[in-house]
């Protein structure tokens, strides 16, 4: 694993090593499953899967431990799978290509995983460990987070029989999760007929990569590029400029991603190329006037294109345009009780041609607050019913209310003092955590959520800080060894 299995702490690294050798996307979690049920049996302890596919493994607590409150570790099963245009990788049979990069993890061209390969490597190390000292211990690992929540909605009560939940899905060392934002997803499909080439029109293809996208609750603040909204720009004035016909469009992958890369191909009178080739340029400029401080590997090229066989009917490409340029994205509010916390975002994540002459456009909101989640959705709806698209709200799932007053806050917070001699930040994050969920089944739970820090998640750049994977262990381990007693 390219240095992987010489970091420190070696239980850690050796677990989430082997990991990365299994395939886990977002609903074909069946061979991280099976490692994971051959491992509860090799190590004699309870394992458990329920209807969805969610498995729990159980742990005696040890000795002199029996009388402490129940723990449950939480992390989920799957990973985002993303990579660049030009690398060669099936998620569905390809290992991780991981390497050590200075003081990070990484992987080659494509997402590492460590969201949230690196908390079912905690949880797994915890499990198989003889000398770190825990109460009564659960570890639960839930599938298709990233794509659905469909582990966390399909929990059953009763199934963990846990006091207190330590989620290990967050990405931040040094700050203490107590709330997280709801969403939902606004799902947008426009019926296209297609149309003979125009005589005398010359084809193009337009390419927008080397965006650093990110994940759409952690990032959306950021400023960055979205590949969508960029790419349209040109194609919205062109087509306001000239006689301009497209052919495809398509940007973005995961409704959870800020979109990294957009393509199409459009054709335009061969008289206006070179007035288009000057109006590209001033165009290119621009773009990059406004996004080089954040964006400094955005690249945008334009070349000559095959003969496509047909280009959208005007009415729909004018509809599509017109809303994709008036399609909110970014941040829509900050929050008015926690300083620097978003509270409401919405991210246009994709376009693609489908089956059956249709295109889709999916974009999720999120927000702490469940109004503004919904108002925020209908917002992006409004702006394609006008375009003429079908629309629908799917996916939608609850936040997770801040407590100020819990347990198990408070005992991270003195663990970390301890161990570092620092205050850590306690704060809500933007983004999704199964939390929320969690409380609907079980609303008696205590919960926290901690993990190391990872940067770039849900995009090729995603890394992991090795230094703070370190003290994501200590704190773990130290906060099991000071759980109250029950």
């Amino acid at each position: 694993m390219n240095g992987i299995e010489k970091l420190a702490p070696a239980d850690i690294w050796k677990y989430f090593a082997e990991i990365l050798q299994i395939p886990r996307p977002s609903k074909k979690e069946e061979k991280i499953m099976e490692y994971l049920i051959n491992f509860g049996k090799e190590h004699k302890l309870e394992t458990l899967t329920d209807d969805a596919g969610n498995i729990l493994i159980r742990k005696p607590a040890t000795k002199g431990m029996e009388n402490r409150m129940s723990v449950v570790l939480q992390s989920h099963m799957d990973m985002v799978c993303e990579k660049n245009s030009d690398v060669t990788h099936d998620f569905n049979t390809d290992p991780i290509n991981a390497y050590v990069d200075g003081a990070w993890v990484r992987a080659k061209g494509t997402t590492l995983g460590a969201d949230d390969g690196i908390g079912m490597a905690a949880q797994l190390a915890i499990l198989a460990s003889k000398d770190v000292p825990h109460g009564p211990l659960e570890c639960l690992f839930t599938v298709d987070e990233e794509t659905g929540l469909t582990g966390a909605f399909e929990l059953k009560p009763g199934f963990i029989k846990s006091d207190i939940l330590i989620n290990l899905d967050s990405e931040d060392e040094g700050e203490l999760f107590i709330g997280c934002a709801g969403g939902m997803d606004t799902e947008i499909t426009f019926a296209y007929d297609t149309e003979k080439v125009p005589s005398d029109f010359k084809p193009f293809r337009l390419a927008i990569t080397g965006l650093k996208g990110g994940h759409s609750g952690d990032d959306i603040d950021k400023g960055l590029g979205n590949s969508i909204k960029i790419i349209n720009r040109f194609l919205w004035k062109g087509s306001n400029k000239y006689d301009l016909r497209i052919s495809e469009l398509e940007g973005g992958n995961l409704r959870n991603a800020i979109p990294r890369e957009a393509f199409a191909t459009f054709l335009i009178h061969q008289d206006d190329e070179e007035s288009m080739m000057e109006f590209y340029g001033q165009y290119k400029s621009d773009i990059f006037a406004e996004l080089s401080a954040v964006e400094p590997n955005l690249k945008i090229e334009i070349k000559e294109a095959d003969m496509p066989q047909w280009v959208i009917d005007e009415p729909t490409q004018f509809d599509l345009l017109n809303a994709l340029y008036a399609c909110p994205h970014g941040v829509i509010a900050m929050s008015h009780s926690i300083p620097g916390l978003v509270e409401t975002s919405t991210n246009l994540a994709s376009i693609k041609f489908i089956q059956d002459n249709q295109i889709l456009v999916t974009t999720s909101q999120r927000s702490s607050t469940n109004s503004s989640k919904v108002d925020v959705g209908n917002m992006v709806q409004s702006v394609f019913r006008l375009a003429n698209a079908n629309v629908v709200h799917t996916g939608g799932y609850p936040g997770w209310t801040p407590n100020t007053n819990s347990t198990i806050l408070s005992i991270t917070k003195s663990s970390y003092q301890k161990l570092f001699g620092t205050e850590p930040v306690v704060r809500a994050i933007h983004a999704g955590l199964e939390c929320g969920l969690f409380l609907e089944k079980y609303p008696n739970l205590d919960m926290i959520s901690f993990g190391p820090t990872i940067k770039g998640a849900h995009s090729p750049d995603e890394r992991l800080d090795i230094e703070s994977n370190d003290k994501f262990w200590k704190l773990l381990v130290d906060v099991l060894g000071n759980i109250p007693k029950a």
